[in-house]
């Protein structure tokens, strides 16, 4: 939708291009226009862990147009009316965090698709482009836009993996590392070997179902080797200490 640059972002997935991104954690829409301006190729508008009102998300979501910066925003948890008036604010995709099992898997897919494939309320104002353009083509680009993003962070997941991995209507699999590395007793501890094993054995099936695979850390020779499809590299808080940090220290 040409609201929030999916087409651009879906295209350099296609050509194998890293895609890199920012965490957007403060209220200001200037961080998300800075993120386009550098040329981030997606936003992670966090409403997880901040303070971010639906308001104030769609100011972020708003600010990277006339980039080519998708704005994602991962929402607070798969609930269905939390994550009904993020979609109608039209972001590029939806980040829903803690899925452990099939079946919450398949419920997260069905509160981003409408009718007969999910239970998606049609609320539609933004998302449809304000009315400009024909129902029928909006509900036929609204089966796969926004992208949805399913977040593995908890060891657990492994029992069900398989079964997620072949639920229809994913676009991707962001795994958590650093609360998947706390389930194991081991709290971002990314060099211990078994917190590897489990990591790579997530990233091999991922890959191997066709589906994007994304994450939120520093991109790491591990990463690389995973073949990640796009990473949260940075966040708007940690550009901002080490900017300072080097102009004190210089």
């Amino acid at each position: 939708m040409k609201y929030n640059n999916l087409e651009a972002f879906r295209k350099k997935l296609r050509e194998h291009k890293l895609c890199k991104g920012m965490i957007i954690t403060m209220t200001d829409p200037v961080v998300s226009e800075i993120a386009g301006e550098i040329g981030c190729d997606f936003t992670w508008i966090d409403a997880e862990h901040n303070l971010l009102d639906p308001e104030t998300i769609m100011h972020h979501i708003r600010a990277v147009r006339g980039s080519d910066c998708a704005p994602l925003v991962r929402v607070p948890w798969s609930e269905w009316g939390i994550i009904k008036p993020i979609l109608d604010a039209a972001p590029a995709g939806v980040i829903i965090p803690m899925i452990n099992t099939a079946a919450e898997a398949a419920e997260a897919v069905s509160c981003c698709k409408y009718p007969p494939f999910g239970k998606r309320g049609f609320g539609i104002k933004r998302c449809s482009c304000y009315g400009s353009i024909p129902f029928s083509d909006y509900l036929e680009a609204a089966k796969t836009d926004p992208m949805v993003i399913l977040q593995l962070e908890h060891i657990s997941v492994l029992k069900e993996l398989d079964r997620i991995l072949q639920i229809p209507g994913i676009d991707s699999i962001c795994i958590g590392p650093a609360d998947l590395s706390g389930s194991m007793g081991k709290p971002c501890d990314y060099d211990d070997p078994e917190i590897k094993k489990v990591l790579d054995e997530i990233a091999g099936k991922v890959k191997k179902a066709g589906l994007y695979l994304g994450t939120a850390e520093s991109l790491t020779a591990d990463w690389r080797q995973r073949q990640v499809d796009w990473i949260a590299n940075m966040s708007d808080c940690g550009a901002l200490l080490a900017g300072a940090r080097t102009e004190l220290k210089a």
